[in-house]
């Protein structure tokens, strides 16, 4: 059995009326990486796509298009992120809810819940010279929010798109850490699974920051984790030391100091003994800027080619080719994040590269 990719998928691209009070009318995740200009000789901004242009996810033909240019790919679905704020808030939930209503397109995908608040900084290039403000606040009501979040996304669950490890749907947690009461969650979930004649839920949790965080994740209960080791490489790479330094500096100084990364270097190092567990879903990402939302507060890796990322996957694929089979999972992060540089989506420079790269590993790995 080939490796299962599961390719992360962000709904930003349609406007919202949240994003239309605070950003300005028609405001999506294409207004910030039109306008990105490059912060140093050759760096590679603003980011232009190609076949799809600035597309608009409330259109199903886009939808269809991505859905069957991952599907050439060798990618097995699509983790939509999912936005549950408590008290029944949500946002950017349109694309989701049609692709499910509709049954279209007819390609696997499962939930990520982007348990984090919104907040000005987040999609604001100037945001180091103003002071940081909620847009809406992520809370954790308790109990009955709990099982209105189920029911809300029960319907998801039961699709036969669904994907699923050992017949239980996955979900993942993007920050399972800031859940004050996450062990409860998921057992009231997997009960409330149970009653509606599912097996269960498996709880994917992201795990991010220092790596230490992933011992702490897995302790927390849940059934796997998908780590990110973003910090873990750029420590290995200049130093932990140097980490915590520049880190600190870019606080008190804000806008004074860039934080760049070779990818070359960066990706020598994207995995950890974690990632070998069973029950962990590596990472692969095609490259790391989100200078188009975060200006020169960003993270920035340069230099990713196709063929560097090639290196990349292969070492994935090493990583899981030994895992039970319905485990064999990596996580492409991401299929569309245009804002922070790391899509697969066809763009002006590298065209298909970075699909070709996918569809030349994916469709004859074993």
């Amino acid at each position: 059995m080939k490796a299962r990719v599961i390719a992360m998928y962000l709904p930003q691209f349609h406007p919202i009326k949240e994003n239309d009070e605070h950003w300005g009318k028609g405001f999506t995740e294409w207004t910030n990486v039109g306008k990105a200009k490059p912060l140093f000789r050759g760096h590679y901004q603003p980011r232009v796509p190609a076949d799809l242009g600035y597309y608009d996810l409330r259109m199903p033909e886009i939808r269809e298009a991505q859905a069957q240019m991952a599907k050439d790919a060798g990618i097995e679905g699509f983790m939509y992120w999912h936005y549950w704020f408590g008290n029944g808030k949500r946002v950017l939930e349109r694309p989701f809810n049609e692709v499910l209503q509709s049954g279209k397109p007819d390609f696997p995908f499962c939930l990520g819940w982007a348990n984090h608040s919104w907040t000005t900084h987040s999609w604001n290039p100037k945001s180091q010279w103003h002071k940081d403000s909620v847009i809406i606040e992520q809370l954790y009501p308790g109990e009955d929010d709990y099982l209105n979040h189920f029911n809300t996304v029960l319907p998801a669950f039961k699709d036969k798109r669904y994907i699923r490890i050992d017949d239980k749907p996955i979900f993942v947690i993007y920050a399972p850490l800031d859940i004050p009461n996450i062990m409860e969650f998921m057992k009231l979930w997997n009960e409330m699974a149970v009653k509606n004649g599912l097996v269960g839920i498996h709880f994917v949790g992201l795990a991010s920051g220092w790596i230490e965080n992933n011992t702490k994740i897995l302790d927390l209960g849940v059934d796997a984790i998908a780590p990110s080791n973003l910090w873990y490489a750029e420590s290995k790479v200049k130093g932990k030391l140097y980490k915590l330094i520049i880190n600190k500096a870019r606080i008190l100084f804000p806008g004074v100091f860039l934080d760049k990364y070779s990818y070359a270097k960066i990706s020598k190092h994207l995995f950890t003994k974690f990632d070998k567990l069973n029950n962990s879903y590596p990472s692969v990402i095609p490259n790391w800027d989100r200078s188009a939302r975060s200006g020169r507060r960003a993270v920035i890796y340069t230099g990713s080619t196709p063929e560097l990322f090639e290196m990349h996957l292969k070492k994935a694929l090493d990583i899981v080719a030994h895992k039970p089979e319905e485990k064999r999972i990596i996580i492409l992060r991401s299929w569309n994040e245009w804002a922070e540089g790391n899509y697969v989506e066809p763009d002006l420079k590298f065209g298909h590269a970075y699909l070709d790269v996918l569809k030349r590993n994916l469709n004859h790995s074993k």
